[in-house]
């Protein structure tokens, strides 16, 4: 791994303060009983370190004073304390046992699924599905699920010793010192090791994100990538991803090695520190034998966790790491709902002086647009690629708003109209249509969960889907495969105009939806398109200037500006960029003609 990467990662460790904050945060109403788990689990580290500290005592009762009524007492001290441990352990981590972490793992990824649902599309385009596959499953997981087990360790490692090294003082002093003088020596360790920690888990968790995001797109794109001879062996973003991934991961296994055989030597010898000062006392005739015996079991109890607190608190890092992406998601500024909210009673729709310009773009992809559609109109967008057409459409159906103007539905602004609404007012039919791998008849019924069977056989019929459902091996109950690939272009068509019909939205928009098909399926999706926009405010982006000569208005765009408009005869009718359009199309149209009326003389 190069030296390059680590740099960019030089940003001081998270505080554990907000840390703890965030995590609380992500639990939601789970967070007082979170708050209580984590006391007990401290609570039990606490006992635990009491119980051990009971040792010495019941060995010289034992060894020294060979009086077996009071060996019998701190043995049942010890032991009635490690008991009530265990139950505060056990009560402490019911918070996972009695199912209340997948609860909160639930509600997280809920509110997750609302954020993205709130913020804008144009800030989540920027962003690759697997990348987001990856924060709303994997980093949900990291976060809640392991926390109280890592913290469970964490405590016992360190908060279970000092309690028994504080207990030692009162019988001991000199022992008890020693012991805890073995703890100032993890904190420079641990503040040592946690920057390198924290950089080396967060690249590992962006490494991880590539990789879920890269994996994601080679499996979509599987049938483009053979047929480019891309796949397998030759599938070479994803060989680099994963090589990427292999050398991060040794880089930092290299890197660690070393530092923690260090920190694992330190608190050995340390402990043997406390042990040598343990048998000078004893020489001396200053400790009781039975004292050093009881501290020697003592501390080959400590050692392991004691020389492992540095592991635990790697897996730390990669929770604060899963924790910050998730806050990031969160502090992503939503789409602004203006209250008081509004719905609107008529169903005509107004851009007004809009602009608009993407992030990071040299100039507005839409610039002092205003246009009006008439409720029950039909109204076409033409222009050449990049004028804007999809812009103005992603608009309306609210994926972003305009930084200046305003965008309306019946006269009310869509920033006052509530998100479930705006959604319920407009269909879309898009040129490149996503199904999901479920059943026929639950791809149709998403537009409408609480449609009858009937209804959606009904608006299957419409949409002239019956012909090919009849042939699926399961018909209505034949799953369509990711993205609907059981089906030809055509049908996936078919199936999302009967969605459309079946939701029966006010305003319908059209993305050239017979664009890329063969003249058989343009037939059958021109009908159910025809059956779709009755009586409707209807919105399409066209290409082929022949499918909208009906039009009741046409809008010419080029650059992000407007500049024509009118029906068809009249835009023919005036020398502009319409006309030029039109007769580009129409050589292009009788090129084919005469091209194929040759093929055949021949």
């Amino acid at each position: 791994m190069n030296e390059s990467a680590t740099r960019q990662h030089r940003t001081g460790p998270t505080p554990w303060r907000t840390t703890y904050r965030q995590l609380i945060d992500t639990v939601g109403p789970g967070a007082a009983r979170m708050r209580r788990s984590l006391i007990g689990l401290l609570a039990a580290a606490v006992v635990q370190g009491l119980a051990l500290a009971c040792i010495v005592p019941l060995f010289t009762a034992m060894l020294t004073q060979r009086d077996i009524t009071t060996a019998l007492s701190w043995l049942g001290a010890s032991t009635g304390l490690m008991v009530f441990s265990s139950v505060l352990r056990w009560r402490a981590q019911a918070f996972d046992f009695d199912g209340q972490m997948a609860q909160a793992t639930h509600r997280l990824r809920t509110r997750l699924g609302e954020q993205l649902r709130r913020i804008p599309l144009e800030v989540l385009q920027d962003k690759r599905t697997g990348e987001m596959n990856s924060t709303v499953l994997n980093n949900v997981d990291e976060n809640l699920l392991t926390t109280l087990t890592i913290l469970n360790l964490i405590f016992i490692a360190v908060v279970t010793p000092l309690t028994t090294a504080v207990a030692l003082l009162a019988v001991d002093w000199r022992m008890g010192v020693a012991l805890l003088l073995v703890f100032p020596a993890i904190v420079p360790l641990y503040r040592w090791r946690r920057p390198a920690l924290g950089r080396g888990k967060r690249i590992l968790g962006e490494a991880h994100q590539q990789a879920n995001a890269d994996v994601l797109e080679y499996m979509q794109g599987l049938p483009v990538l053979r047929a480019a001879c891309q796949a397998g062996a030759k599938a070479d973003r994803l060989a680099t991803t994963f090589k990427r991934l292999e050398e991060i991961q040794a880089y930092g296994h290299r890197k660690g090695a070393k530092p923690n055989i260090l920190v694992a030597s330190i608190v050995e010898l340390g402990l043997l520190f406390v042990l040598a000062v343990g048998v000078l006392f004893v020489l001396d005739g200053s400790l009781d034998v039975a004292v050093l015996a009881a501290l020697l079991v003592i501390m080959a109890r400590f050692f392991e966790p004691l020389s492992t607190f540095i592991l635990y608190t790697a897996i730390l890092e990669l929770i604060e790491s899963a924790l910050e992406r998730i806050s990031a998601l969160f502090a992503i500024e939503p789409l602004e709902q203006r209250e008081p909210a509004d719905v609107p009673s008529r169903h005509d729709v107004a851009f007004e002086s809009v602009t608009f310009q993407y992030a990071g773009a040299g100039s507005p992809s839409i610039s002092e647009f205003s246009a009006t559609l008439p409720e029950h109109s039909l109204t076409a967008l033409v222009g050449p690629s990049g004028s804007g057409k999809t812009t103005l459409t992603r608009l309306l159906l609210r994926h972003f708003d305009p930084q200046v103007g305003s965008v309306r539905i019946g006269g009310v602004d869509l920033r006052s109209i509530p998100v479930d609404r705006l959604n319920d007012l407009i269909s879309v039919v898009f040129q490149d249509v996503y199904l999901f791998d479920d059943t026929v008849m639950n791809n149709i019924r998403m537009a409408r969960p609480d449609a009858t069977d009937g209804e959606v056989r009904a608006a299957a019929e419409a949409a002239h889907c019956l012909d090919f459902i009849a042939r699926l091996p399961q018909g209505w109950e034949t799953r369509l495969g990711d993205i609907g690939g059981r089906l030809s272009g055509g049908e996936r068509q078919r199936i999302s105009i009967a969605r459309a019909l079946l939701k029966d939205a006010p305003i319908v928009i059209l993305d050239e939806p017979t664009a890329a098909l063969d003249t058989e399926s343009e037939i059958s999706v021109q009908r159910a398109i025809d059956a779709l926009v009755s009586h409707k405010t209807v919105l399409v982006i066209a290409h082929r200037l022949s499918t909208i000569v009906g039009a009741d208005q046409i809008l010419v765009l080029e650059d992000g500006r407007l500049v024509e408009s009118g029906r068809h005869d009249e835009l023919l009718a005036v020398s502009g960029r319409y006309r030029c359009m039109w007769e580009a199309q129409q050589r292009v149209k009788n090129w084919h003609v005469n091209a194929t009326g040759a093929g055949a003389a021949v």
